[in-house]
């Protein structure tokens, strides 16, 4: 009975040691199966045959390194390490440069519109009028004098003249006589280009102009543009043109005086000191740029009331009623509203320095207008 025993425990252990091994080959199978998956799903094969390479062409073309960001996919040829698009088609890309001829024409192109500047006024042949006028002949009164100390009350006031509004719509008036261009700024240009009136870049009337930098940087030079073909690769021509002022965008004035009260006369004498034409500011390509408008330049009013006189005004109810500018602006026939003045202005600041508000702005200047007014009648005893 024990030998009996002894056999079957030993056949038991011996089919226990079978089963344990046979579960090791096993896992150890899986584990090799695993890890040929993971080897093998790294590169990507070609189902068309082709190489196998990391970034393989699918379509059997050539091979493609891996630094290649756009690939042909048609195979047209193998793609530059450094090239970024590349061009799936195979094509040559196309040349954008501009080819410019050695011999261009250069064509001077006349202006089609009028510049009332620079244009040359031409002079009737025969009198256009029914009646002969002595305009060119007249010359403004001289002022009265006033002494120092008759001059009880002073205060200097800036004024800006807007040509949009109706009351001041002779200043851009277009219209042409014999004596030129009616346009108040043509008027103050030819004055200076063509007589003796010397313009300033400051409201002091310290720096001058002189007629070369004054054409130059107003009306002066030339502008030049290319003209293209309709594929705009070759330069046909060069054409130029003269540089033309914006004159449209000039339809501000601004007007320098001093308020003084004569005791002499008892009376309040309005003397103006100084006009200066604003606008937007403009580049030397002549292109305007929107913002606000800035004195352009300065001119010293007795030096140019003389040419003033000879300058009729346009008058919409009557020719035969027509004052010159000299009469409108003694007689202060416009409308103007106040920018700043010496009155209780300690720093010298102008009034859109100390208030933002437009609207408050105008009613600062009413005040101040008030103030003098009231000062002037204060003055008299009923």
């Amino acid at each position: 009975m024990k030998r009996v025993c002894l056999k079957s425990g030993g056949a038991i252990m011996m089919l226990l040691l079978t089963i344990a091994f046979t579960q090791v080959n096993a896992q150890q199978k899986k584990r090799n199966a695993r890890a040929n998956t993971k080897t093998t799903s790294k590169t990507a094969k070609d189902p068309f045959g082709g190489s196998t390479q990391q970034n393989a062409n699918p379509f059997g073309g050539g091979t493609t390194s891996g630094n290649t960001t756009g690939t042909d996919p048609f195979g047209s040829g193998a793609a530059s390490n450094n090239t970024s698009s590349a061009n799936p088609f195979g094509a040559a890309q196309k040349d954008t440069t501009k080819k410019q001829r050695k011999d261009v024409p250069i064509v001077v192109v006349q202006s089609v519109s009028s510049n009332p500047l620079t244009d040359s006024t031409k002079a009737s042949l025969r009198n256009e009028n029914a009646i002969e006028s002595s305009i060119k002949d007249r010359t403004p009164l001289q002022y009265d004098y006033i002494r120092e100390d008759d001059a009880l009350f002073r205060e200097k006031i800036w004024r800006v003249i807007d040509a949009r509004e109706k009351m001041n719509l002779p200043f851009r008036n277009p219209s042409t006589e014999d004596n030129g261009s009616q346009l108040f700024f043509a008027i103050l240009y030819k004055a200076i280009t063509e007589d003796s009136v010397v313009a300033f870049e400051d409201e002091r009337f310290t720096i001058p102009y002189t007629k070369e930098r004054f054409k130059a940087k107003f009306s002066g030079g030339l502008d030049t543009s290319d003209v293209m073909d309709l594929d705009g690769q070759t330069v046909l021509r060069r054409e130029v043109r003269m540089k033309e002022f914006p004159v449209d965008s000039v339809y501000q004035f601004m007007v320098k005086e001093e308020m003084i009260f004569d005791k002499e006369s008892s009376r309040m004498v309005t003397r103006i000191i100084g006009i200066a034409p604003m606008g937007p500011t403009i580049l030397p390509s002549g292109k305007v740029i929107e913002g606000p408008a800035s004195p352009y330049f300065w001119i010293y009013y007795p030096d140019i009331r003389s040419i003033l006189a000879k300058y009729q005004v346009y008058n919409p109810k009557n020719l035969a009623g027509r004052q010159t500018w000299e009469d409108v602006f003694e007689s202060r026939f416009f409308s103007s509203y106040i920018v700043k003045s010496t009155l209780n202005n300690f720093k010298n600041q102008s009034l859109k320095e100390y208030i933002k508000d437009p609207l408050f702005q105008l009613l600062e200047g009413e005040k101040i207008k008030e103030k003098i007014f009231n000062y002037e009648q204060d003055l008299w005893a009923y």
